[in-house]
């Protein structure tokens, strides 16, 4: 009698929960007329008989192919680095309800040909949500949750801390008054700042107009020559005879300039100086006297 290749594995049926990973197990034995080439080829058999069934990893030739089912990418693998070692057993990670069907494993090597089908079933979440409606400080507390089916049991907890409400009321005056004073003052620096630009350009008029009032100052030369002439004319209005009581005091400082002569004249006449009372004190100007010449003329 000779042995040929069997499957081990005993398991056919397994439930899970969405987001759990489960190994669907297909181990096996070759036997010494097993000579051919080893293929491990899994498949999802449709639950319409109608369809055919899709194959969605392999193994052969020493070479690993799992692009078959883009649903399984990334989630689909060989549990053993080594399955020609006797374990085409293969995980499934990260389980979603679309994942619920009948797996098969088909192990050949000529001329040895052996399969296994398995029934996987992905449970559907559930939630246990808990409503609190008008809860009041009596509600606060630990509150926990326990959940179980044929998968399994789970628990967790909860800690609730209820508070009294907000003032709403005040928020929202404290809000509206807190922008209101913002404003005002925002709006005091803008007035600030416009009053202060006023004022300087206020500042820059004034001082222009007043530049242009003042008149430029007279030079020396001009200012001398007007005293002068002023008091010739108030020589030409006083006679000799009047200024008898000036000829006393002498000047300290009179202004000279020389005097045309004319053309009739053939004697050198010399001027003579008059002294003059301080008219400083009794508001008057000095004046020049005229000298009186040879002949009994008045220079």
């Amino acid at each position: 009698l000779t042995r040929s290749l069997s499957i081990t594995s005993a398991e056919s049926a397994f439930e899970k929960a969405q987001g759990e990973r489960v190994t669907l197990p297909c181990t096996f034995e070759l036997s010494e007329e097993d000579v051919g080439t080893l293929d491990i080829e899994w498949v999802l058999i449709p639950a319409d008989i109608q369809k055919k069934e899709e194959t969605i990893i392999l193994y052969s030739g020493d070479r690993i192919y799992n692009h078959y089912r883009p649903a399984l990418t990334g989630r689909l693998q060989f549990t053993s680095s080594d399955p020609k070692s006797g374990d085409g057993s293969v995980d499934i990670l990260n389980l979603k309800s679309a994942d619920t069907g009948t797996y098969q494993c088909k192990v050949k090597k000529a001329p040895g040909v052996e399969s296994l089908k398995i029934q996987l079933n992905v449970l559907d979440k559930n939630t246990g949500e808990l409503l609190l409606k008008n809860a009041s400080k009596d509600y606060s507390g630990t509150y926990s949750c326990v959940a179980s089916n044929r998968v399994g049991t789970d628990e967790c907890s909860v800690e609730l801390n209820v508070t009294p409400p907000i003032n709403t009321a005040g928020v929202i005056a404290g809000a509206i008054l807190g922008t209101l004073l913002g404003l005002a003052l925002l709006a005091f620096l803008v007035f600030c700042c416009c009053k202060k630009h006023r004022e300087k350009k206020y500042e820059k008029e004034v001082h222009h107009e007043i530049r242009e009032d003042v008149l430029p100052p007279k030079s020396r030369s001009s200012t001398a020559r007007s005293y002068i002439g002023s008091n010739r004319s108030s020589l030409g209005s006083m006679s000799p005879s009047n200024m008898e009581g000036y000829s006393k005091t002498p000047y300290s400082q009179v202004p000279s300039e020389d005097f045309e002569r004319t053309s009739g004249q053939n004697q050198t006449i010399a001027s003579s100086k008059v002294a003059a009372p301080n008219l400083s004190r009794m508001g008057a100007i000095p004046v020049m006297i005229p000298a009186q010449s040879k002949d009994g003329s008045i220079v």
